[in-house]
């Protein structure tokens, strides 16, 4: 999967300042999700990135990326990109409609990235974007949202045999109906918590809801849940 943010690159990004805070590294060309960077003496592709980059830590790569160095964010982008992703197919259920929140969200993480202020770590304040984009795009459609595909992160080994695979593909399915029926908001939390295993304080801070309606929407989804899969019990 390739997220680009060409449509992002020249348009100026929220600062405290004010917009348009003069670049200080940007090169012409493009940067991609997946840790691309073109320019006009070269490229640099996934787990290649410059090695003046690629060697930062991540508290100077977010600096960089504030003063308009887009081979820093790029870098930033490359390192978290597997987990975003990893969400975004877990809440939307669809591989194309993930690839487009992904793509939407680094556009605006990019545009906001002189906004982060290191109040949350840096991989909680995407997470945020990611799941509002993932939420609002689910609220939108209001259909059928399947479990990812056999090959998507995330998903359990079926194991060897032909029986078990159906038994497991069976189950899948049923969880996908029961996920189905559950609130954007709920799904997004059992997600977060369930699945990626984040703890109620960082999902109160992705999804800005406090710590006491963050347990009451996962507690709400879990009974929901244990209910509809009663059967597989």
């Amino acid at each position: 999967m390739q997220v680009t943010l060409s449509r992002a690159q020249d348009e100026p990004r929220r600062t405290a300042s004010g917009p348009g805070r003069p670049e200080r590294s940007a090169d012409s060309g493009g940067t991609t999700g997946t840790g691309k960077a073109t320019r006009a003496g070269g490229a640099t592709g996934t787990g290649g990135a410059r090695p003046s980059v690629a060697a930062h830590d991540e508290p100077t790569l977010i600096a960089r990326a504030q003063d308009g160095d887009r081979h820093a964010f790029a870098e930033l982008a490359r390192r978290h990109q597997d987990a975003l992703y990893r969400v975004a197919v877990r809440v939307l259920g669809h591989r194309a409609d993930a690839e487009d929140a992904l793509q939407e969200a680094l556009l605006d993480a990019w545009r906001r990235i002189g906004t982060f202020r290191g109040e949350a770590a840096f991989s909680t304040w995407m997470y945020r974007i990611v799941t509002h984009r993932c939420t609002a795009q689910l609220r939108r459609a209001k259909r059928t949202v399947p479990l990812p595909d056999d090959d998507a992160p995330g998903i359990a080994d079926r194991g060897g045999s032909p029986e078990r695979a159906a038994e497991v593909d069976a189950e899948l399915a049923a969880l996908s109906r029961a996920l189905e029926t559950l609130p954007a908001d709920q799904r997004t939390c059992w997600v977060l918590r369930e699945l990626e295993g984040l703890g109620y304080a960082e999902i109160s801070e992705i999804t800005g809801a406090s710590g006491t309606a963050v347990r009451g929407r996962i507690h709400r989804a879990r009974t929901a849940l244990a209910e509809r899969m009663r059967a597989w019990r």
